[in-house]
C-alpha cells in the first residue's frame, strides 16, 4: 500500500466546531483508520498543521493529540510550499482575508460557512479561487447526516409523490450566562462580531432546501432578539445586538413552500434538535439528524376534529421508522473525504465557494426581508 501525504493548514481549531468536528472527528479520525483509501493500492494520509492566535491553546492541542506542527503565523504557514490545503473555521469576520491569502498562495481551500459577512465578499472569494485555478469547497454538513440521507433516499425513490411543503424546527435554549454558563460563545449574540442566528443558520437552510427540494427563489423572514442581555465568558453582562431567533418562509423552484423556525430561545419538545417534516400527495416524513419516520397515504388515519372528547389515539405511534440500511459515518468526516478525493484525484465536487455564496445571499436577504417587512426574490447568482 502506497501512502500519499496531504498537508493541511487548519485555522481556527481551538474553537468548538473546528476542534471537535473537523480536527478530532474528521482529520484525526481519518488517521486513526489508517488514512483515506484512494483505491489502486494508494492511501491518503492527512497531516494537520494547527494555526491560530493563541499559542498556549495550540500547544495544548498538539500535545494532547501527538501532533508536532502548529503556528500563530498564518503568513509563514501559507508561504510553506509543502502545505497543500488551507482550512478555515475562524469567526466569520476573520475568514475573508485569510482565505484571500490562501488563494494568493496557491493553496486549495476548504472552509466553514458562512464564507463571508456579505454576498459581495462571498462572490469575490469564489471568483478569486476560480481565477487561481485552485480546488475550493464549503462545509455543508447537514446533507451528510443520517436523517437527511434517509430523507434523500425517500425523495429519490418517489415516496412523496408531489412534494407540497417542508416545515423545519431548529433550536434549543441557550442559557444567558448569569446563573448557568452559556453553551455557545458570547460573540454569537453580538452583531458587530458577526453573530446572529440568521447568518449562522440560513446558509444551512439554503443548501438543505437546494439539495433536497429545489433552489430557493423567495424569502419572507421575521427576526428577533428575544434575550436582550447576556453574560460573557468572564461573567460580565453585555447587550445582545444580534438576532437569536428567525422565522422564515421560503419559496422553492417547482412550487414547494418551506417554513423553518430557528431559535436559541426555545425549549425543546421534539425528538431531535432539528426536525424537518415533508408532506406530499403520496406520503409524509419527519427527519432529524439521525432518525426518519414516514407515513404513507395508504396508512394515513382519518382524524376528526372534536375538542369535546379526549384524544383516543397516539399520533406519533402511527408513523413507521425508516431503517438505516447502511452504516453512516460522521457527516463532517464524510464531506472531508469527498473534498480530499476532489483535491488529489479530481473527482467531481459541487459544494464550492459559489454554493457558499448562495448561503450568504439568503442570510443577507432574510435580514433585509425582516427589516423591510416584505417578501424578497432570491435571484440566481453566478461568477
Amino acid at each position: 500500500m502506497t501512502r500519499r501525504t496531504v498537508r493541511i493548514a487548519m485555522n481556527g481549531v481551538t474553537g468548538r466546531m473546528g476542534y471537535r468536528q473537523h480536527l478530532v472527528r474528521s482529520i484525526l479520525a481519518l488517521r486513526e483508520q489508517g488514512g483515506l483509501d484512494l483505491g489502486n493500492g494508494e492511501t491518503l494520509w492527512p497531516e494537520p498543521v494547527l494555526v491560530g492566535r493563541r499559542e498556549h491553546a495550540l500547544r495544548a492541542l498538539a500535545e494532547r493529540h501527538g501532533l508536532t506542527e502548529w503556528s500563530t503565523d498564518l503568513d509563514a504557514v501559507l508561504a510553506d510550499e509543502t502545505i497543500d490545503l488551507y482550512f478555515d473555521a475562524q469567526v466569520t469576520s476573520a475568514r475573508v482575508e485569510a482565505i484571500k491569502k490562501a488563494v494568493a498562495a496557491g493553496k486549495h481551500v476548504y472552509t466553514e460557512k458562512p464564507t463571508a459577512t456579505d454576498l459581495e465578499g462571498a462572490l469575490e472569494l469564489a471568483r478569486l479561487a476560480e481565477a487561481a485555478g485552485i480546488k475550493h469547497g464549503v462545509v455543508q454538513d447537514k446533507i451528510f447526516l443520517p436523517g437527511l440521507l434517509k430523507l434523500k433516499r425517500l425523495i429519490d425513490g418517489g415516496f412523496f409523490g408531489q412534494i407540497l411543503s417542508v416545515r423545519g424546527e431548529f433550536g434549543y435554549w441557550v442559557f444567558e450566562g448569569d446563573w448557568q454558563d452559556a453553551q455557545r460563545p458570547s460573540w454569537n449574540y453580538r452583531a458587530e462580531d458577526g453573530g446572529g442566528i440568521v447568518v449562522d443558520m440560513f446558509p444551512h437552510w439554503e443548501y438543505v432546501l437546494h439539495e433536497l427540494f429545489g433552489r430557493v427563489t423567495g424569502v419572507t423572514a421575521q427576526v428577533a432578539t428575544h434575550i436582550p442581555q447576556r453574560w460573557d465568558e468572564q461573567g460580565k453582562p453585555y447587550g445582545a445586538t444580534a438576532d437569536d431567533a428567525a422565522y422564515g418562509i421560503f419559496q422553492l423552484e417547482g412550487g414547494v413552500v418551506a417554513q423553518i423556525n430557528s431559535s436559541w430561545a426555545v425549549r425543546v419538545h421534539r425528538d431531535e434538535l432539528v426536525e424537518f417534516q415533508v408532506d406530499g400527495t403520496h406520503g409524509s416524513a419527519v427527519a432529524g439528524l439521525r432518525g426518519c419516520r414516514v407515513q404513507h397515504r395508504s396508512a394515513t388515519p382519518k382524524p376528526v376534529w372534536n375538542p369535546d372528547i379526549p384524544v383516543a389515539e397516539s399520533f406519533r405511534d402511527q408513523w413507521q421508522e425508516v431503517p438505516d440500511n447502511a452504516e453512516f459515518d460522521n457527516g463532517f468526516k464524510a464531506q472531508w473525504e469527498l473534498f480530499l478525493r476532489h483535491v488529489v484525484l479530481d473527482e467531481p465536487y459541487h459544494w464550492d465557494l459559489l454554493a457558499g455564496a448562495r448561503g450568504v445571499q439568503l442570510a443577507e436577504l432574510g435580514l433585509r426581508s425582516s427589516a423591510e417587512g416584505r417578501s424578497l426574490e432570491v435571484p440566481e447568482i453566478a461568477l
